[in-house]
């Protein structure tokens, strides 16, 4: 059986974590415990997030839009985690960031596309 780790720097938690009892982890446990509901909560809203914009999207665009988030999940994985011979590793705090960066990017194209009209050129970037 793989051991499965988590490494984690906290530098900040959301106002939702801080009412949880999250604004002074006591132990290690406790920040994986309160990076991992912070990490579950950005990814259901990354993922409404991403559900919203496609709703404004062509076809042609929305593959643009599907290939572009493989790319950053891809790139999310590569910098927030590792696999060595001791187990899989992940960096809850990277992941945190990079998926709240993520976020926004999502957001952003949406207004775009409500307010002057869906760039193409930018729905796959980051």
């Amino acid at each position: 059986m793989r051991k499965i780790g988590l490494a984690l720097t906290l530098t900040l938690l959301s106002a939702g974590a801080h009412a949880a009892g999250c604004a002074t982890p006591k132990t290690a446990f406790d920040q994986v415990y309160c990076a991992g509901n912070l990490f579950s909560q950005v990814d259901h809203d990354l993922n409404v997030a991403y559900g919203k914009l496609k709703t404004h999207l062509n076809p042609a665009t929305k593959d643009t839009l599907k290939r572009g988030q493989l790319s950053w999940i891809k790139e999310r994985n590569d910098q927030c985690s590792k696999e060595d011979s001791t187990g899989f590793f992940v960096n809850l705090d990277c992941a945190n960031t990079m998926t709240t960066d993520r976020l926004s990017f999502l957001k952003e194209r949406e207004r775009e596309c409500t307010s002057t009209g869906c760039v193409e050129s930018k729905i796959g970037g980051r």
